[in-house]
């Protein structure tokens, strides 16, 4: 049983082992509230968020609205238990959307909120209202904010074929092999990063002050969430989870700010709280593969506002559309890029931050001396060469061409539905029962990434990478084989 039990009453429903619960969906509402008010806003939050009906366990509010007829009957019809919690409990409880009126009216700031975070798990989906109503949904378990999709391949001894890692196939090129070997020779000398560095610069347009090497765009995460004294840091989910999961390590309370589904899983700049003094957002999206916008992203720019915008995919985009690297009209921004993804170079660790000089010299300052080996300099280098950039955009048009394959295929699965338009290596998909159609696919022989670990998404997504048109067409027809062994 969840810890927070202890503090839970039910005096409208009866005792269940729903406690252990996937998703938690907490409900306020104005005396007189009806029934279906009530149902009509959660469930047109659950169709927004791209969340099944089916995965809600409880309603949860306050004491004093828990026999509330509209709340009440709301969980009954749902067919789910409702939990209520003392006013002082749901108090103490932080949230985002503070309301002075709430807090007066209820004795706590948000029961959607608080009550939805009560069971101790994470937001999904902050305050929505309707006239008289209010909810939220939150997982009833945090977030496995360090899952990434290796995960799904380790220890298999290259028995499956990997569509849950999007580093390119068949990387990294001999050519590049060839000089990341040859720097071996130069071991015993300490790491000199200036060649690299001035590379890096001139492939952008940029003055070397304004580039720092890191070792992959992970430690780029840890040093913004370490040295820039961010008060109030926000982050856009479904995204890569690790800048958030280093926010966290460097205490700070973060806020997120989730997509939804029924949007495509695209950014309204409105969306982000104008106090936020930090703002972390990936073009395109990891995992959702939405490319926003350049203008878009820009809009969130503020004085005092440190804008993060990770392009570890921009180069597997052709023309690298949208990008902002190499811009410096946007105040505040900061863009991150890898090396790891189109170069086959995640064992090698090598990324880059693009910054206003005095960001830059904050995040250097946090770095360990000598952070990036001689090997990875080398790989940077030659990656930002004239004739690496062309390699790099004849295979981002070759993806292209290679995901519209799989995409057609997938659209003759009446039972899967993708998010679109995909614009990155890689396309997430819906699916009923997926969590059994990703263990089928599995024994088939196929490791695909799952969805829940992204905040923003539940069990029933799953990404793929986009791969050449003989896997998609072995993938497909194990696809189908996944389907029809979980129908019996």
């Amino acid at each position: 049983m969840n810890p927070a039990d202890d503090h839970a009453t039910q005096p409208c429903a009866t005792p269940t082992d729903a406690y252990a619960t996937r998703l938690v969906v907490g409900v306020g509402g104005r005396a007189g509230v009806s029934v279906a008010e009530v149902c009509a806003l959660v469930e047109e939050t659950l169709r927004g968020a791209g969340l099944a009906a089916g995965a809600v366990k409880a309603l949860a509010t306050v004491e004093s609205k828990a026999c509330e007829a509209g709340i009440a009957g709301a969980a009954e019809r749902f067919g789910v238990p409702l939990l209520s919690y003392p006013a002082d409990r749901l108090a103490g409880i932080e949230v985002p959307h503070p309301s002075e009126a709430a807090r007066q009216a209820a004795g706590t700031s948000s029961v959607a909120e608080a009550a939805a975070l009560a069971t101790g798990g994470e937001l999904l989906v902050p305050k929505r209202r309707s006239v008289a109503a209010t909810c939220a949904v939150a997982t009833a378990q945090p977030h496995d904010l360090r899952h990434h999709g290796d995960a799904e391949v380790r220890g298999d001894g290259g028995t499956l074929v990997d569509l849950a890692v999007n580093v390119r196939a068949h990387t990294p090129p001999d050519w590049l092999k060839q000089r990341i070997a040859a720097s071996l020779d130069v071991l015993s000398a300490y790491p000199d990063g200036r060649a690299a560095r001035a590379a890096v610069a001139d492939r952008h347009g940029l003055p070397a002050e304004r580039v720092l090497l890191t070792a992959g765009a992970a430690e780029a995460f840890v040093l913004i969430a370490r040295a820039l004294g961010a008060q109030r840091p926000a982050v856009v989910h479904p995204q890569f989870t690790e800048p958030e999961a280093a926010l966290r390590d460097a205490g700070h309370r973060v806020e997120r700010v989730v997509l939804r589904a029924a949007d495509g899983f695209r950014l309204d700049p409105a969306a982000v709280p104008e106090e936020a003094d930090l703002v972390v957002v990936g073009n395109p999206t990891n995992p959702t593969s939405v490319l926003h916008p350049a203008a878009t992203l820009a809009a969130l720019a503020r004085p005092g506002r440190i804008l993060v915008v990770d392009e570890a995919f921009m180069d597997a985009v052709p023309g690298e559309r949208e990008a902002l690297a190499g811009r410096t009209d946007i105040p505040g921004l900061v863009v991150l890029r890898s090396l790891t993804k189109t170069w086959g170079l995640a064992g090698l660790r090598i990324g880059y931050v693009l910054a206003e000089p005095e960001v830059i010299a904050k995040l250097e300052a946090a770095q360990p001396l000598w952070p990036v080996s001689t090997p990875a300099l080398v790989a940077a280098e030659a990656c930002v060469a004239p004739a690496a950039l062309a390699e790099a955009e004849a295979a981002a048009r070759q993806i292209a061409v290679d995901r519209e394959h799989l995409l057609a295929g997938l659209a003759e699965f009446e039972e899967i539905s993708v998010t679109g338009p995909a614009e990155a290596p890689f396309v997430l998909i819906r699916i009923d029962n997926a969590a059994a159609i990703r263990t089928h696919l599995r024994n088939l022989g196929f490791a695909v990434r799952r969805g829940d670990t992204f905040p923003g998404l539940d069990d029933s997504w799953l990404r793929l990478a986009v791969r050449d048109r003989t896997t998609t067409g072995r993938l497909l027809q194990a696809l189908d084989h996944a389907l029809a062994l979980t129908a019996r």
